[in-house]
């Protein structure tokens, strides 16, 4: 597949309380992985554009916005929800991360890419149309979705591995026929959302200490024929990998491994039905050399998939 990693350094500008989990180191594990690992030469690299505010209206109602812009401090930390902070420079990284999927969603419609991964934080995906949470100022990935919308994109499936349910992109799509949306989490779990399934919600809870063989039951059973029957446009991935077995943040046992193979599966999918391409959003993952050990798998999944 034709590959970018979309990143910026201003993503890194967002800092919160000492000891934060969600980090700027985060992106660096990436980024020194991808050059380790010698990827770096197989796929394209490419700066976030600055979003706008009418990117962020897409999903996020405008009292939400205002907060965020108005809670932006002048010096120090400013608390957004008790485990989600701004500083002065947090604007910047987050103009940056939404902006990575508006670009995304602009090279594919053009054919210049089949897939991209969004290395950029801070993550979105507990943020809900009208609030901030868990780490997350705006739903960059939800924004990147309606966004596709407005280009004309009907179809549009969200797959959600991060350890965490995405009760955000959940929130904001579960009146929405033509999302689909499948979420796999330890449960119970934070942020404890109610379990429920219909027509275009898929919610795959996991026991604690489940593994590899679990994720591939639960892709091969409930997933794929799902995907399968909806036939998606778009295939979008909110890729949080904190249920590696190194994470302490969670008590999953996912490795590398499993997120290569689940990402296989899923460009083999989006090939056999026709989707125009991948976007994938990085989440979670706060045990920094299994996060950059599994962000590149996931990234080589992407490109070796012919």
């Amino acid at each position: 597949m034709r590959t970018a990693i979309i990143s910026h350094p201003f993503c890194r500008k967002h800092k919160m309380i000492d000891e934060h989990p969600e980090c700027p180191e985060r992106l660096d594990a990436i980024a020194d992985r991808l050059l380790a690992s010698g990827l770096d030469i197989a796929i394209q690299q490419k700066q976030a554009p600055k979003a706008s505010r009418e990117h962020y209206l897409l999903a996020h109602d405008e009292a939400l916005v205002a907060l965020v812009e108005n809670t932006i401090p002048e010096q120090g930390l400013t608390s957004l929800d008790g485990d989600t902070w701004l500083c002065p420079d947090s604007l910047l990284a987050i103009e940056r991360a939404v902006g990575a999927g508006v670009l995304a969603v602009d090279e594919i419609l053009a054919d210049n890419l089949d897939a991209a991964f969004c290395s950029v934080r801070p993550p979105g995906h507990h943020a809900n149309r009208t609030t901030s949470a868990g780490f997350c100022v705006f739903n960059n990935l939800a924004i990147a979705v309606k966004y596709a919308q407005s280009k004309g994109i009907r179809r549009i499936a969200i797959v959600d591995f991060d350890v965490h349910h995405g009760n955000g992109t959940q929130d904001i799509f579960i009146d929405d026929e033509n999302v689909l949306f499948c979420s796999l989490f330890q449960y119970p779990f934070y942020p404890n959302t109610a379990i429920e399934n219909n027509d275009t919600l898929i919610n795959s809870p996991l026991p604690i200490a489940s593994d590899g063989d679990d994720l591939k039951a639960l892709y091969k059973q409930q997933w794929q024929p799902k995907l399968t029957e909806f036939k998606p446009e778009l295939l979008f991935i909110s890729a949080g990998f904190d249920a590696h077995l190194e994470d302490d943040m969670a008590s999953l046992k996912f490795v590398e491994d499993d997120y290569r193979w689940l990402t296989e599966q899923l460009a083999i999918l989006s090939k056999e039905l026709g989707c125009k391409g991948i976007i994938s959003y990085l989440e979670g993952g706060y045990a920094l050399s299994a996060l950059g050990r599994s962000a590149i798998a996931h990234v080589k999944a992407l490109v070796d998939n012919e």
